[in-house]
């Protein structure tokens, strides 16, 4: 029993001795960015060091990956309509940030389009669409959408409302609804 104690004490401590020693490093085999003060650190000395840093981790999940470095979502072609292009775009925002701009008719105040988007973003996320809003002018809105796809169904629900100007998405302006009949009657 001794014997067996012993060994695996001899064993621990030669396991330990080799990590601590592999780890150590001669100094004259350091780069000349290592050996300067970190103070002296230049902005490509510090994303070295971050990148050696870096080197053992394990990747990150695609999930967690930045939004560029995501791979991108895989479209079923077979499932799309030729002739309906927006259902394509749709696919291909899924996952995606997208912006999309709202204007509020008859020139309302600060407070009175910011209570009727609000009214709006509640409206969408009662629906389960989530979306951040940001008011940039007296009349206009900004709703990011963290999944693209979403916004084609806020789209349509946005247009629908009596003082929605118009929503423009993906560069493309779709009037509200309610909008254009008061410019028909004019």
């Amino acid at each position: 029993m001794k014997l067996i104690v012993i060994f695996y004490i001899a064993v621990s401590l030669l396991v330990i001795s080799k990590t601590a020693i592999s780890k150590k490093f001669d100094e004259n085999k350091k780069p000349g960015w290592a050996k300067k003060d970190i103070r002296d650190f230049t902005d490509a000395d510090m994303e070295r060091l971050l990148e050696q840093w870096e080197e053992e981790d394990d990747p990150l999940e695609p999930d967690e990956l930045p939004e560029h470095l995501r791979p991108a979502p895989s479209i079923d072609m077979s499932k799309i309509d030729p002739s309906n292009p927006e259902a394509l775009l749709q696919q291909t925002k899924k996952g995606r940030t997208v912006m999309m701009f709202v204007s509020v008719t008859e020139n309302p105040t600060k407070d009175e389009a910011e209570e009727i988007t609000k009214l709006w973003q509640t409206s969408l996320w009662n629906n389960h669409l989530q979306a951040e809003r940001y008011m940039i002018d007296t009349n206009r809105a900004i709703f990011m959408f963290s999944d693209g796809s979403q916004a084609w169904k806020a789209k349509d629900f946005l247009v629908e409302q009596e003082r929605c100007e118009s929503v423009t998405l993906e560069n493309k302006v779709y009037e509200g609804n309610k909008s254009s009949n008061d410019k028909e009657e004019l």
